[in-house]
């Protein structure tokens, strides 16, 4: 009879601490978000945002924003989303690839952006933090201090102890198993934490993490490979002809991107004159391009320009939102090497760099009522949001990733590497490249995977589950180009289904 109390007693205690949407409140409800501006309806699951601070001197603060599933919220993945960079906020996911809403320009221009629910949301499929990271970065900032200084090493401590703070608050999820993902330079980010998530693991660091793998989508990884990458890539799709492809083979003899010798760098020239047109992030995508200074005096800025061009930069994609886009990886054709990197806004002083603007995303953040919100600190505090900071220095200082890949992988921990085909800045050739270089055996060799009866893309599975995978016509933030295909290839392998 007292087992039977004990058990009614349990199931009493779980039905008081269960919300109706099946998440245990112990959550703090001064994180909870109510409502958002633009948006009219009700959530279709819970979400939370709010600051995390580490350390002391100086304190960091560390924004996010946390989607609750909303398939099975107490069983589905928790999975972190990083955006790359470095310096880049991850708020670029949650507005621009597989937030939980689709965001519509406002009418007239200026006014804020109206939100509908996203049907391709990761959140379909799993629990979802967004983190803006490191400190200095989006809505993230550092409390008394004027030294915006980081790296590969720090940032990824600084998400471990940002992590094991979170779970504290939202234990309820700590049964769930736990998964990074990230893309463009957290191909940087999502190893080295994971390599720091795991350490703590092995160190029983409270709590315990139920860590189970990562993902990473074109993801910088080691300066060789990525370096080597676009010129087969450019051949390989047809933007080089066999002639230029051939001269860059005999004067550079495979090194494409550290060469010295005038006559490979001659031939580099005739490959980076043909692609110099082109979108970087998408080579089928359209692009605002620099007209150069002089042209500039003529026309004044873009709102003075004809029609026909200022429409130049808009997308096929229903809502178009993302009508240029802001650097979120490196220069094609300079691979990221050891020191300290440059940030785009940085390199956007001294170079053109096409695609830049994300208007919509900006003129939403930076509204009070929205900051207020979703719990954000006032511009007094954080600056302006922007995509990408200029207030950090950032010293890539972990070297190749391919070391974190194999250590990871021996250790059992699933990898999916997944590259949009059609990305130049981070070419899938590179990433292919690297992959078969761990040497391990194929399972599946290369072949397409389905969607909706159409060949999605193409896959080939590693032993120590690893899996290569390419999104067929998808640039450089995949789920941004193909929200539906990613996220079939996202729920299923987070289910452990075969993609």
């Amino acid at each position: 009879m007292a087992s039977v109390m004990i058990i009614i007693k349990q199931l009493f205690l779980f039905l008081l601490l269960t919300s109706f949407n099946g998440v245990i409140e112990a959550a703090p409800q001064g994180s909870l978000v109510t409502h958002l501006p633009g948006f009219n309806g009700s959530f279709p699951s819970k979400h939370y945002s709010g600051y995390i601070s580490i350390g002391e001197s100086p304190q960091k603060n560390l924004f996010y924003y946390f989607v609750v599933s909303e398939r099975n919220p107490l069983k589905d993945p928790v999975v972190l989303w990083l955006n790359g960079g470095p310096g880049c906020s991850s708020f670029d996911g949650f507005v621009y690839e597989h937030g939980p809403f689709n965001f519509e320009e406002g009418k007239p221009k200026g006014n804020l952006p109206r939100l509908h629910l996203n049907p391709f949301s990761w959140s379909k499929v799993s629990n979802i933090i967004y983190l803006d990271s490191p400190a200095g970065v989006g809505f993230s900032y550092w409390k008394n201090s004027s030294q915006h200084i980081t790296g590969d090493v720090e940032t990824a401590s600084d998400t471990h102890t940002f992590l094991l703070q979170w779970f504290k608050q939202f234990p309820e999820f700590l049964p769930n198993p736990f998964y990074i993902s990230g893309e463009s330079y957290a191909g940087i980010y999502v190893p080295t934490l994971a390599s720091q998530v795991v350490k703590g693991i092995k160190n029983h660091a409270k709590p315990i993490i139920n860590f189970k793998g990562y993902m990473v989508g074109n993801g910088v990884t080691d300066e060789s490979f990525d370096g080597n990458a676009l010129v087969p890539f450019a051949h390989g799709m047809g933007l080089i002809s066999d002639n230029i492809y051939k001269k860059v083979e005999a004067t550079c003899k495979g090194n494409y991107y550290d060469s010295q010798e005038n006559s490979c760098l001659l031939s580099l020239g005739l490959v980076f004159e043909a692609i110099s047109g082109l979108n970087v992030y998408d080579i089928l995508e359209p692009c605002y391009y620099d007209m150069g200074t002089e042209q500039k005096d003529k026309v004044g800025n873009k709102s003075n320009l004809p029609q026909s061009f200022q429409q130049l930069g808009a997308t096929e994609r229903p809502l178009g939102v993302r009508k240029r886009m802001f650097g979120r990886a490196w220069p094609m054709g300079a691979p990221v090497r050891d020191g300290i990197v440059q940030l785009w806004p940085q390199i956007a002083e001294k170079i053109s760099i096409p695609c830049v603007d994300d208007e919509v995303a900006t003129l939403w953040l930076n509204q009070e009522a929205v900051r207020k919100a979703i719990h954000a600190e006032p511009e007094s505090v954080t600056g302006p949001w922007m995509l990408c900071t200029r207030g950090i220095r950032y010293n890539h200082d972990a070297g190749s990733m391919i070391p974190y890949h194999r250590n990871l992988t021996l250790q059992g921990y699933r990898a999916l590497i997944f590259s949009g085909d059609h990305d130049m800045c981070v070419p899938f050739t590179g990433t292919q490249a690297w992959t078969a270089s761990l040497g391990y055996k194929i399972l599946n060799e290369w072949r397409a995977w389905v969607t909706n009866a159409q060949v999605a893309g193409y896959l080939q599975r590693y032993e120590n589950d690893l899996t290569f995978l390419t999104v067929k016509g998808a640039g450089h933030t995949v789920p941004e180009y193909k929200p539906q295909e990613a996220l079939q290839f996202y729920s299923r392998w987070l289910d452990g289904k075969p993609i």
